[in-house]
């Protein structure tokens, strides 16, 4: 009796083991899976030779949020027609938008006789409209992050502080789709209609909905390293995580779980509403392998390519969704190599800038 027992007791133990070791894989993997979009992509994202532009100026407007800064790039031959917004991703900073400091496509979309408009700030706002300011049971978030922008990550420190979306609650649409268009026509003779809009990470799903539900302004719309599937098992608490690490942001004052405004957000689930308008769409995403200029930055590799899968995996099912609508409106682009990183996104925008020039003013 006391043998049956001692095995019977040893069985328990491996079966304990064994629950506690696949537990254990299951954790490990959901943690690989989310805890990128938390990370910081170190380095080698942007161009070396970006940053402060002197060519633009600022150009603050009031809204709910109190006083928004955008930078503006105007066109060569001084047109006040053609125009394109420029989104910023997940950890966008207070002080330059990640496209001046990280790139030079302003200086070449001006060449192409195109007004550029780069709001500044909302770190893990989604340009989306909030439910309330963000708060996690109650008590206050504190300030954001500090850094130089990488898109979905961030590095080193600039000294600034984020509480807009704390101390209040976001309207980001509210404020590009209203106190700024008004703002850009009113005091600097911009073309209200027909506008061109583009981000990389949370600024290309933003850009799609903008596009979606504000066809009079945007005729064209360009998202790159997009998550343009975010109802998709898992997403929401993917993106939770890396709302958290990308200022302390709580993605549940943003929008409640699966109701009609999560689902308003979801490019998946608005994709009728895009065929519908026939606004011509740049959508594109990396394969997640490394480009040669990645190499210097070891750290960033691992970084950034779990998180480019990610937007690659949410790309293709977009893409999958608009052929089964039969659209026609779309622009795919998958290169063969390119992570979540600057090199990529400013890649993108050179290939992408004859289609913008022709669809918009």
């Amino acid at each position: 009796m006391r043998g049956v027992i001692g095995r019977k007791a040893q069985d328990g133990r491996r079966l304990k083991a064994r629950g506690a070791g696949w537990l254990k894989r299951t954790m490990l993997l959901s943690m690989a899976i989310v805890l990128p979009l938390g990370a910081s992509v170190a380095g080698g994202g942007g161009v070396a030779s970006a940053a402060f532009n002197p060519d633009a100026f600022d150009f603050w407007v009031d809204s709910s949020m109190g006083p928004i800064k955008s930078r503006i790039f105007r066109a060569a031959d001084g047109n006040t027609g053609r125009v394109v917004y420029a989104l910023d991703g997940m950890r966008a900073r207070g002080d330059l938008n990640g496209w001046e400091a990280e790139t030079e496509v302003a200086r070449e979309l001006t060449k192409w006789n195109i007004n550029v408009v780069m709001p500044v700030g909302g770190p893990s706002s989604f340009y989306a409209d909030w439910n309330a300011p963000s708060n996690f049971f109650g008590i206050p978030t504190g300030s954001g992050p500090s850094g130089s922008s990488s898109g979905s990550a961030l590095t080193g420190s600039s000294g600034w502080q984020e509480t807009l979306g704390k101390t209040n609650t976001y309207k980001w649409e509210t404020f590009l789709t209203q106190n700024l268009r008004s703002a850009l026509r009113d005091r600097l003779g911009f073309n209200p209609n027909r506008n061109g809009v583009f981000g990389l990470s949370m600024g290309g799903s933003a850009a799609l909905t903008l596009a979606a539900y504000h066809s009079d302004q945007f005729s064209f719309a360009g998202s790159y390293s997009g998550y343009l599937n975010i109802s998709a098992p898992g997403m929401r608490e993917a993106l939770r995580v890396g709302m958290i690490s990308a200022g302390g942001y709580n993605i549940d004052a943003m929008a409640p779980p699966w109701g009609p405004q999560w689902l308003r957000m979801d490019p998946f689930v608005f994709a009728p509403q895009l065929k519908a308008n026939n606004t011509r769409l740049w959508v594109a995403a990396g394969s997640g392998i490394p480009a040669g200029g990645d190499a210097t930055d070891p750290l960033g590799i691992v970084q950034g390519t779990p998180l480019e899968v990610l937007a690659m995996i949410n790309t293709r099912a977009f893409q999958v969704r608009m052929a089964s609508l039969g659209a026609n409106n779309v622009t795919y682009s998958f290169p063969p190599v390119g992570i979540h990183n600057w090199r990529n996104w400013e890649s993108e925008v050179y290939r992408m800038i004859p289609d913008l020039s022709g669809n918009i003013g």
